[in-house]
């Protein structure tokens, strides 16, 4: 499975359970840290958990498994990373604080429209 595959199932699972502003970044040309960047919202933090614990179950499903996961009991980030691909879930509040998209703008930001029903 190609690291944009992984990024996409992540992408989905965040979708399914009702992220908000999922954008997935290309960052390979900026950064050896990974391929991709997965950012999403959540509401609550039952929401980012849930969120979380999807991504990492069909990322699973698809025989990919979780390197590192960081923020479990934390309730405004969980960043779980698959080498390839990182994936941060935030609070609202902690996705404007920490601006990553900022942080990351010199990287590609993939057209992910067509696989989100939540757009």
């Amino acid at each position: 499975m190609t690291s944009l595959e992984t990024a996409k199932i992540a992408a989905k699972a965040l979708d399914g359970k009702k992220g908000q502003n999922i954008k997935l970044i290309k960052i390979d040309a900026v950064s050896t840290l990974a391929d991709y960047m997965v950012i999403a919202a959540g509401t609550n933090s039952t929401q980012i958990k849930a969120m979380a614990e999807e991504v990492e179950y069909k990322l699973d499903e698809a025989g990919v498994s979780v390197s590192h996961i960081e923020g479990h009991r934390n309730d405004s980030w969980i960043l779980l990373d698959y080498v390839d691909v990182i994936v941060h879930v935030f609070s609202e509040e902690a996705r404007e604080f920490y601006d990553l998209e900022r942080l990351w703008q010199d990287g590609t930001e993939v057209d992910i429209s067509d696989i989100l029903k939540q757009n």
